[in-house]
């Protein structure tokens, strides 16, 4: 596909989403769709100035294309805000939030980084050029406004948060960061329990392709994640590391960096585990949003759409009055971490993560037999001594256990509509399950659920995703989270252990209710480290126990 043609294809969409008698309405969705053809629409209005001929050049030569939002009734200096692009965008992404910003008081300057928009030279993804980049650009904003050098933030979603991070970490001058839809660990988010991000990591490959200039590296190391190229991934390993925002909490605490993020618990680009680990190092002043939706939709439908709440550019602009203005407000007495219930019209506020309200209860994993299910019991599966027992999954193909169709199910997910299956349709030779007692009340899960299992694969590589579902007493169920773990190379016969984290969740179990653990050998989310077909054992004794632990707030 050329990229020419992306482009009328992304201005077909944005015209056939709406009649056109609802263009007042829809203003914003056109200005959005403009800006991708690399033509800025800008929001008019007498209390600010634009400028959108600005192009900055960088010390290697490079030519960043950037616009201007200046307020008009400046008696002094202002604060200001620089905005990055998220992967394949460009300048023009954020013209109606600058605008408000604007209005508000701030200078706000919008930049392509290299090899995105009209800008020259290749991607980098969020290495030392993109921060070398940003740098600059601030040294640009500081010599050519009047800003007030204490007061600078910087903010984007996606590739712009990432890139927001690390150069603060890196430039003492910015005093507070927007970080939203980002990552923590870049290896995690593309290959995290050795698991390729199949769906999402062709996507970005893609992205690049038809929207920017990118550096080889980028299509080689993919390959390399992609194709379990083990013995190339060391080098894999330090690009991504350096490319990481938790490589520089130890830098960010330094320079006492005031850090905002907002994070949806279906984005299975940047899973918000390795995030939230971020979180909780830092010791600046932070306030993190989790949400309902997936990569980036929590910021973007919105403003654009007009679908949901607009909570995370609300707290974007509160946490900028705050920390650059010194303005009081709700988010300064806020407890600073904020999670959406799952499919409830309410959030609730924690201190810090994880959790200290929220305990670990510990289930053991009973196996099926012929005539009954698996079962998840608070105490330990203890058979005679002498006596051990395994179930056998085969990966011949998937099974009625999924996060389903990436991207949409989970963004259906911010509408309330939840990812569902029936448990007991389900195959029991591609797949096993085991499920809790009835709860005699409600079961409140906040944090990440571990499973830890102990199997046997027969063949020399595997891989299992667990399900954690809600149950009811038809065997309709609702996906609560999911995890996924991956051996590229296996001995097959062995028995070993496999544990690993479930995507992070705030969701309440009815009373009544079955909690359910689902395990299957692939999702559509992630590569298969096989086409071949192969089975794997569940193990059961006394000496070796299989486990799901659940972190979950105390109820009456």
């Amino acid at each position: 596909m050329s990229k020419r043609l992306l482009k009328l294809l992304v201005l077909h969409l944005a015209l056939s989403l709406f009649p056109l008698h609802s263009f007042a309405s829809i203003q914003p969705l056109f200005q959005f769709a403009a800006g991708l053809l690399n033509n800025g629409k800008f929001p008019e209005s007498d209390r600010y100035t634009t400028d959108d001929d600005i192009v900055i050049l960088t010390n290697d030569g490079i030519e960043l294309t950037a616009n201007i939002f200046v307020p008009t009734q400046l008696t002094g200096s202002a604060p200001a805000i620089v905005f990055i692009n998220s992967w394949g965008m460009n300048e023009y992404q954020y013209l109606q939030q600058a605008a408000a910003l604007a209005e508000r008081g701030y200078i706000v300057l919008s930049y392509s980084t290299r090899g995105f928009g009209e800008s020259t030279g290749q991607i980098d993804t969020a290495g030392p050029k993109d921060i070398a980049d940003y740098s600059q650009v601030i040294d640009f904003l500081l010599n050519n406004y009047p800003v007030k050098p204490n007061a600078v933030g910087t903010a984007g979603i996606s590739y712009g948060s990432g890139i927001s991070l690390i150069g603060a970490a890196q430039d003492e001058r910015v005093k507070a960061v927007a970080a939203m839809s980002s990552w923590g660990s870049l290896l995690e988010a593309l290959y995290g329990n050795q698991t390729p991000r199949l769906a999402w990591g062709e996507l970005l490959t893609l992205l690049s392709d038809l929207r920017g200039t990118p550096d080889p590296i980028i299509a080689k190391n993919w390959d390399i994640i992609k194709n379990q190229k083990l013995d190339q991934l060391p080098a894999v390993i330090e690009w991504a590391d350096e490319r990481s925002p938790i490589s520089y909490v130890e830098q960010l605490n330094q320079n006492n960096t005031a850090v905002y993020f907002a994070k949806a618990y279906g984005d299975n680009l940047f899973q918000a585990n390795s995030l939230l680990e971020m979180y909780s190092q830092l010791s600046t002043a932070k306030y993190m949003d989790l949400l309902t939706g997936t990569h980036a939709t929590a910021e973007l439908l919105p403003p654009l759409l007009g679908i949901g709440e607009d909570r995370v550019w609300n707290n974007v602009y509160q946490w900028f009055d705050l920390h650059l203005k010194g303005e009081s407000n709700e988010l300064s007495q806020a407890s600073p971490l904020q999670m959406k219930v799952k499919f409830e019209d309410r959030y609730e506020g924690f201190d810090d993560f994880p959790i200290k309200e929220a305990l670990a209860q510990k289930f053991y994993l009973h196996p099926r037999s012929a005539f009954d299910n698996g079962d998840l019991e608070t105490y330990p599966y203890k058979p005679p001594f002498w006596i051990s027992k395994d179930n056998t999954i085969n990966s011949w193909t998937g099974t009625l256990f999924s996060t389903q169709i990436p991207v949409l199910s989970q963004l259906l997910e911010q509408l309330e509509v939840p990812v569902v299956t029936n448990i007991y349709a389900a195959s029991d030779f591609r797949g096993i399950y085991f499920n809790t007692d009835k709860l005699q009340k409600v079961m409140k899960i906040r944090g990440n659920p571990v499973v830890n299992l102990v199997v046997q694969p027969h063949y020399d590589k595997a891989q299992l995703v667990g399900y954690l579902y809600d149950m009811d007493s038809l065997g309709n169920a609702r996906l609560i989270t999911h995890g996924v773990s991956t051996l590229p190379q296996a001995e097959s016969g062995q028995k070993i252990e496999m544990s690993f984290e479930l995507v992070t969740t705030a969701y309440d179990v009815p009373e009544g209710h079955r909690v359910v653990l689902a395990i299957d050998t692939m999702d559509p989310q992630y590569k298969r480290p096989t086409s071949d077909n192969y089975f794997i054992d569940f193990e059961f004794s006394r000496q070796k126990q299989s486990t799901l632990t659940i972190p979950a707030l105390q109820t009456n």
